[in-house]
């Protein structure tokens, strides 16, 4: 749970997101009450939201506006989609939900546009090291290491960063591995970005489905791994898992 955070640390206030009210939270964790394991309440959870609505920057802050801790269950991107997800499932009421969500979505949970999680490496990194991921490494799956400098969120200062990914060519090693709950980054072929999509992986037998919030299909679906990767041009894929 959420106290874990507050251990480590930090602020043992709780600050509640604007857009939310406590019974809409408190309805949807009891619908995973029975659930003891985190895979299961993310299948649960995230299930819950298909057809939902695409939002693209649903998120309210910039360099020149002053940033506002803010959450919807009524239309996601596809980041606000599996930070909801992973804040829910980790939760046992309101207060724990709007922590995690704090710590996932901003650095060291501090509530300011410079410190959100703009690229998805800071966002990876940083709930690694928060404990709320862990990596998925396997030895005979190949990976390519990379520096990339990116500078395409207006405002912030580039930043320099080491990234390390599955090429798109050996996902297949990989996709055995993988399980419900996991999530998944796509690297761009962008040199000045890292990750352009991501989504929350659901095992179905042998078969490999996404769940994520679409812009191009308008709102959040499931649909075939191997679909998505077929359709989009990528360097490859990095996962992790939520703990």
């Amino acid at each position: 749970m959420n106290s874990s955070l507050r251990k480590a640390g930090h602020p043992a206030k709780v600050i509640h997101p604007i857009g939310l009210r406590r019974h809409q939270v408190q309805k949807l964790l009891r619908t995973t009450i029975d659930e003891r394991s985190i895979e299961r309440r993310i299948d649960v959870l995230s299930r819950r939201f298909f057809g939902y609505p695409y939002q693209s920057s649903p998120l309210i802050g910039s360099a020149e506006v002053a940033e506002v801790f803010t959450a919807s269950f009524e239309e996601f991107d596809c980041v606000t989609y599996i930070e909801m997800m992973i804040a829910l499932a980790r939760a046992s009421d309101f207060d724990d939900f709007s922590d995690c969500l704090r710590h996932i979505r901003y650095h060291k949970g501090r509530i300011e546009w410079l410190c959100r999680n703009h690229y998805m490496t800071e966002w990876i990194r940083n709930n690694l090291r928060d404990g709320l991921l862990k990596t998925i490494s396997l030895r005979t799956v190949p990976t390519v290491t990379r520096e990339r400098v990116l500078n395409v969120v207006n405002g912030l200062p580039a930043l320099r960063v080491r990234m390390k990914w599955v090429p798109k060519t050996a996902f297949p090693r990989l996709a055995q591995h993988l399980k419900t709950a996991d999530l998944i980054f796509f690297v761009s072929t962008r040199k000045h970005l890292d990750v352009f999509h991501a989504g929350i992986l659901v095992r179905d037998g042998a078969e490999l489905l996404m769940r994520h919030a679409s812009r191009s299909q308008g709102g959040v679906v499931e649909q075939e791994v191997r679909e998505f990767m077929k359709a989009n041009r990528m360097a490859g894929v990095i996962v992790a898992r939520p703990r």
